[in-house]
C-alpha cells in the first residue's frame, strides 16, 4: 500500500497541533486526579476537590515545562491555594491555616500572609474576590474582636494592592481606598514608629518568632517591617499620583525617601555587608538573617555594588545555602537551630516557605533591575527555585507545611492537620513573574524579562494568562515542533500572534 507522504505529513502536523492544544488541560486533569486521590479533604471551603479541576481550568494560567518538580509544584500550589478560598458573612477570605487555630481572628482569618495571598491570587482570571478580602482587612477584621487583628502582624498590603492592580487594573477601586490607606499608615506610625524614625516589631508579630535577633517583648528595628513600610509608602505615593492627589503623593514620596535613607544608614552593616536588625539597646545584632534580603523585594537598596555583596551569602553553605533551601539564619551562627524543634515556630535557621519566597523575589528583582549584579547569576536563582519546588514533598507525595529541616527536608511539625496546605508563601507568582519574567506594569503593555538560564529549558508554555483584560499565551520552543508555533519565543494576545523572536530574551508588547 502506497502512502501519500505529503498527506501523511499534513495529518501528522495537524495531529501534533491538536496534541499541543490539548496538552495543558490533559496535564492539569492528571495532576488534579493525583492530588485529589492523595487527600482526605478534612476541610471543605468554597471550592471542593470535586470541583477543583473545573475551577483551575477556568482560572489559573497553565504551565508546561521540562522541569517536572517545578511543574508539579506549580499545579499543586494552585490546587492547595483553592482550598483556602473561604466564604464569610463579611466577604470572601483567603485563609492561612486550613484548620482553625487559636491565634486567628474571626472566620480563621490571619493577616500575616496577606501580601503573599494577594501576589499569588492576582494571576487568577476571576480574582475580584480579592477586593472583598482586602476590604475585610481594611474595614471589618477588627470589628467585634477582643484585640486588633489587622495589625496583629506586619503587612505590606498597599504594596500588594498596587501589584494586584498592575495585573487587573481597577482605577476607581484603588482611588476609593487611598484615604483609608493613608489613615492606616498613620496608625502603623503611632503603634510601631520609634523616635529615630525607624519601625520596630516583635519577631512574633513579624510572623518570625524565636528568631536569632528578635524577641517577643523587645522593640527591635528589623529589616522586615521597615522594608514593608517603605514598600507601602512607595505604593501609596503611586496610588495618590493615579488619583491626582498631589498632597498625598508628595507626602509618601518624601516619606519613602526618608525611610530608605534611615534603613541604609541604620540597618546596613558595612563590615558584614548585610542588612541587619538594630536592637532596642542601640547596636546591630551580629547575625545575618534572611530578612536582610527583604529590602530587595521592594527595590529599597540603591543600585550600588556594595549592597550587592549581601547576595554572596546566599549560595554560600556557611551562609544561607542548605540542601533543602534557604535557611532563615546564616548557618555559621553559633546558636543556629538551638531554640527547639516543632514545639512552637522557630525562625533560628530552619527553612520557612514564607521567607524562601520573599528571598527569591528579592533575588529576581536584583537580577532583573540592578545593573551592578555581579555577585550572583540566573543559575543561582534557578537553583533556589528548583530546591524550593523540590521541597514540597512528604512521603513521596506533594506537600506544603510550616517549616523544614534544612538538611533532611523533614517537616518539623510532621503531618500536623493544622499545618497541612499551609498558605504562608507564594510559588506560582515566582514562576510567572520571576522565572518566566512577566513584569506587571501600570501602563497598558506586557513586559517580559525571563530569568531562565541559557540551555536550561528547550521549551515551555504559559497560557491562559489574564493580564490587563487580555488573554496572554507565551511559548518558548527551540525547535518549533513542541507547540507548532514556530521556532523561538512567541507571544499571543487574545489568540493573535503579537511578538516573535529567535532568543529567549527581554521583550515588550504594546497592548493598546
Amino acid at each position: 500500500m502506497k502512502i501519500n507522504t505529503a498527506l501523511f505529513a499534513l495529518l501528522l502536523g495537524l495531529t501534533s497541533l491538536a496534541h499541543a492544544q490539548e496538552r495543558l488541560p490533559e496535564k492539569l486533569h492528571r495532576y488534579v486526579r493525583q492530588f485529589n486521590a492523595d487527600d482526605n479533604e478534612a476541610v471543605i471551603n468554597k471550592i471542593a476537590n470535586k470541583d477543583a479541576y473545573d475551577w483551575m481550568l477556568t482560572n489559573i494560567p497553565l504551565l508546561d515545562c521540562p522541569d517536572k518538580e517545578i511543574e508539579q509544584t506549580y499545579y499543586f500550589r494552585w490546587w492547595s491555594y483553592r482550598k483556602h478560598i473561604k466564604t464569610s458573612p463579611e466577604g470572601t477570605l483567603v485563609t492561612e491555616f486550613i484548620e482553625p487555630v487559636k491565634h486567628a481572628g474571626k472566620y480563621n482569618s490571619i493577616s500575616c500572609a496577606l501580601g503573599h495571598h494577594l501576589y499569588e491570587g492576582r494571576w487568577l482570571k476571576n480574582n475580584s474576590f480579592l477586593k472583598e478580602y482586602i476590604d475585610f482587612w481594611l474595614y471589618h477584621a477588627d470589628k467585634g474582636q477582643s484585640k486588633p487583628r489587622f495589625h496583629q502582624f506586619s503587612s505590606w498590603l498597599p504594596d500588594a494592592l498596587l501589584a494586584y492592580h498592575k495585573v487587573s487594573p481597577d482605577d476607581q477601586y484603588l482611588k476609593d481606598r487611598l484615604l483609608d490607606l493613608d489613615k492606616d499608615f498613620e496608625k502603623w506610625e503611632k503603634e510601631r514608629k520609634g523616635k529615630n524614625g525607624l519601625f520596630w516589631q516583635y519577631d512574633v508579630q513579624d510572623g518570625m518568632e524565636e528568631s536569632v535577633s528578635g524577641g517577643r517583648r523587645v522593640h527591635n528595628m528589623r529589616p522586615s517591617i521597615n522594608s514593608y513600610m517603605y514598600g507601602n509608602a512607595a505604593a501609596i505615593a503611586t496610588i495618590a499620583k493615579l488619583a491626582a492627589n498631589k498632597d498625598l503623593e508628595k507626602k509618601y514620596t518624601d516619606y519613602a525617601r526618608s525611610l530608605r535613607k534611615l534603613v541604609l544608614d541604620s540597618l546596613w552593616d558595612e563590615e558584614d555587608q548585610f542588612f541587619k536588625t538594630r536592637l532596642e539597646k542601640g547596636y546591630l545584632h551580629p547575625t545575618r538573617e534572611a530578612i536582610g534580603y527583604i529590602p530587595w523585594y521592594f527595590h529599597l537598596p540603591p543600585d550600588k555594588a556594595i549592597y550587592g555583596q549581601a547576595w554572596l551569602q546566599l549560595p554560600d553553605t556557611a551562609g544561607f545555602n542548605a540542601p533543602w533551601g534557604t535557611t532563615t539564619a546564616e548557618r555559621r551562627e553559633p546558636t543556629f537551630r538551638t531554640r527547639g524543634t516543632g514545639h512552637s515556630c522557630e525562625w533560628d535557621g530552619a527553612i520557612w516557605p514564607f521567607t524562601s519566597s520573599q528571598t527569591i523575589r528579592g533575588m529576581a528583582n536584583y537580577l532583573s533591575d540592578y545593573k551592578h549584579n555581579k555577585t550572583i547569576n540566573v543559575a543561582d536563582l534557578y537553583e533556589q527555585i528548583y530546591k524550593y519546588a523540590k521541597s514540597h514533598v512528604m512521603n513521596g507525595k506533594p506537600y506544603i507545611g510550616e517549616y523544614q529541616d534544612e538538611k533532611t527536608g523533614e517537616w518539623l511539625k510532621g503531618d500536623n492537620p493544622r499545618s497541612k496546605f499551609y498558605n504562608h508563601s507564594t510559588f506560582a507568582d515566582i514562576i510567572i513573574q520571576d522565572l518566566i519574567g512577566v513584569k506587571p506594569q501600570l501602563a497598558n503593555r506586557l513586559e517580559i524579562r525571563p530569568l531562565i538560564p541559557e540551555n536550561q529549558w528547550d521549551y515551555f508554555a504559559l497560557t491562559e494568562l489574564s493580564y490587563h483584560g487580555k488573554n496572554i499565551a507565551i511559548y518558548w520552543d527551540t525547535t518549533g515542533k513542541i507547540y507548532q508555533k514556530g521556532k523561538g519565543f512567541t507571544i499571543y494576545v487574545d489568540g493573535k500572534r503579537a511578538y516573535q523572536q529567535k532568543n529567549l530574551k527581554n521583550c515588550t508588547v504594546n497592548l493598546n
